[in-house]
């Protein structure tokens, strides 16, 4: 069973192989149907669990648990569900009770991001055009952004009054309250930083966050390892969703996830951050960094990370800018996970932003600070006298991780503009102002293993394109704001093998010209209907789609599954 963790590619670490994030839907129901597989296996006298009842539980439901030997780990607040304790010999016992809709593990996460060594300007911000935004005076002012993470360190770049609300909720005894792991700050200098340690009369380079001004509500889940649990993020959101109206939380962030176990519509952590979007608050996450994964044949597709299977959310994947501030060179990172999810066949992520090499924030004290110093910035990096000598602000990393804040603080950019629109409008609105006139292919090679990876910008790689603030805020169009009309659509092969977008006429990209699949992505050789997508040998009947373990009768979507292997492991996409 693999942790969620924040979304940062580590060095000389392995990831959770993509069998693991496939495994076949008929082994998901062996046994009873109402509980999940990976915990249908644990042979260990003591669980720890997340029953989902069919309402809210009281205090009869608890009584269920409490009777078969069980005892409350967690409370989580309105979740249909609450964590727990108890012998794994009472699980069928408890699922045969007719009001348990599901019982899965409390599963293990982490945070999902890397660090890297060649120092370089990584102008994310020049690349999606968030300078335009800040010309209009936007800096996201008034509206509240939840960062479910491993905390938020004290920084000169960060105003402690910018942080209206801080709890933890990591699960550890003793806590301090401060970032004791960096990936909480890294992702809220991305989000929110305001520059100062880099803007003074020796600086060239001002390290800014796309959205300085909006107000932080810091929920910590990660722990000093960034490690949390499903529980942990889902209290979590449920203290998002009760705060809201108090500090407007418009906005939440989880640089995190696991692999995913089963559908998004019984998966616990999937289906409270429904409950955050339902609730009005816009849902962004880390696709995952597993798109290296080539152990059954499928060259990292199928590789989205949960919760950013659900189709409600954002989901988010990483661009390498290549050094350069010209959007026009920028490539996919090679690491970054692919669609279509697991099971449910999601067409994701919906779209990408920069998240190779990203220069942010840290504190000394921070475990990944102190286990990775050589990713501490020099300040010659942005300072003309600088010298050899290391940054006590600046720290480099990588991962899907570092591209969910952006997006993130595109949202909050949005919304301080246009504050009526709801999470449907928005996701539909970024989708399709995204910069679709990407490099095709592109190839990485990692200086460690010295393997190289090759890779094409489609729609399981790149969603909808590159986040274009500009293009957001210029846009005037307005989707329905019902909920559910920005759905993700998934993707099925028809009679052909062919891979086809399975729309609907529900949702804003299913049959109106307007929000049409080529309005959404585009109408060329890469996004539309042409060789690519037709019988060609890379997405017609070949090896990829045809027969092979991805696409013919294998766990991705037939009924067999595959051995348990580690994945490669990298480091960055080189420059």
């Amino acid at each position: 069973m693999m942790p969620i963790q924040a979304a940062i590619a580590m060095p000389r670490k392995t990831f959770p192989t993509l069998c693991a994030l496939l495994l076949n839907a008929s082994l998901l129901f062996a046994g009873s149907s109402r509980i999940s597989s990976d915990l249908a296996s644990n042979v260990a006298a003591q669980v720890d669990v997340i029953v989902q009842f069919d309402q809210v539980p009281t205090a009869a439901h608890h009584q269920k648990v409490f009777s078969r030997g069980g005892a409350l780990k967690r409370a989580l607040g309105q979740f249909k569900g609450a964590a727990y304790t108890l012998p794994a010999a009472a699980l069928e016992d408890l699922a045969a009770d007719p009001s348990v809709v599901y019982i899965s593990p409390d599963r293990p996460l982490q945070s999902a991001s890397a660090g890297a060594t060649p120092w370089v300007l990584d102008y994310h911000t020049a690349t999606v055009n968030a300078p335009a935004a800040w010309a209009l005076g936007l800096d996201g002012s008034g509206i509240g952004v939840a960062l479910i993470d491993s905390g938020i360190a004290s920084n000169p770049d960060i105003k402690s009054s910018k942080i209206v609300y801080s709890e933890s909720l990591d699960g550890v005894a003793g806590d301090t309250g401060a970032d004791q792991y960096g990936h909480g700050t890294h992702v809220t200098g991305i989000l929110a930083g305001d520059g100062a340690s880099s803007t003074g009369p020796q600086d060239f380079y001002t390290f800014r966050g796309i959205a300085s001004g909006v107000n932080l509500i810091d929920l910590r889940v990660l722990n000093q390892q960034g490690v949390g649990t499903d529980s942990g993020v889902i209290a979590a959101i449920e203290e998002a969703i009760q705060l809201r109206a108090a500090y407007n939380i418009r906005i939440i962030n989880l640089s995190l996830g696991r692999p995913v176990w089963e559908s998004y519509t019984i998966d616990p952590l999937c289906q409270e951050v429904e409950n955050a979007w339902k609730a009005g608050i816009v849902v962004v996450i880390a696709a995952g960094n597993y798109g290296r994964d080539n152990l059954v044949g499928s060259k990292g597709y199928g590789t989205i990370a949960a919760p950013g299977n659900d189709p409600y959310a954002i989901t988010v994947g990483a661009m390498n800018t290549l050094g350069s501030p010209n959007r026009n060179a920028d490539v996919i990172a090679s690491y970054s996970s692919k669609g279509p999810t697991a099971f449910d066949h999601v067409l994701k992520p919906d779209l990408v932003a920069p998240g190779n090499l990203i220069v942010s924030l840290y504190t000394p004290a921070e475990t990944l600070s102190n286990e990775y110093p050589s990713y501490v910035i020099p300040q010659s990096l942005y300072q003309t006298d600088g010298g050899g000598s290391a940054s006590r602000t600046y720290f480099i990393m990588s991962g899907t991780s570092m591209a969910a804040p952006i997006v993130s603080g595109a949202v909050a950019l949005l919304l301080q503009q246009s504050p009526f629109l709801a999470p449907d409008q928005v996701k539909a609105r970024l989708m399709l102002s995204a910069f679709k006139n990407l490099i095709p292919s592109s190839a990485a090679t990692d200086p460690i293993t010295g393997i190289t990876y090759y890779d094409q910008a489609d729609v399981f790689t790149v969603g909808a394109g590159l986040l274009d603030i500009q293009a957001t805020l210029q846009s005037l169009a307005l989707a329905s704001p019902v909920l559910g009309s920005a759905e993700s659509p998934t993707v099925a092969l028809n009679g052909s093998g062919e891979a086809v977008v399975v729309t609907s006429s529900s949702a804003m990209w299913g049959t109106s010209a307007m929000w049409g699949t080529s309005a959404m992505w585009g109408a060329s050789a890469m996004w539309g209907t042409s060789a690519m997508w037709g019988t060609s040998a890379m997405w017609g009947t070949s090896a990829m789609w045809g027969t092979s373990a991805m696409w013919g009768t294998s766990a991705m979507w037939g009924t067999s599954a595959s051995a348990d292997e580690p994945s490669p492991s990298f480091v960055y996409d080189p420059e």
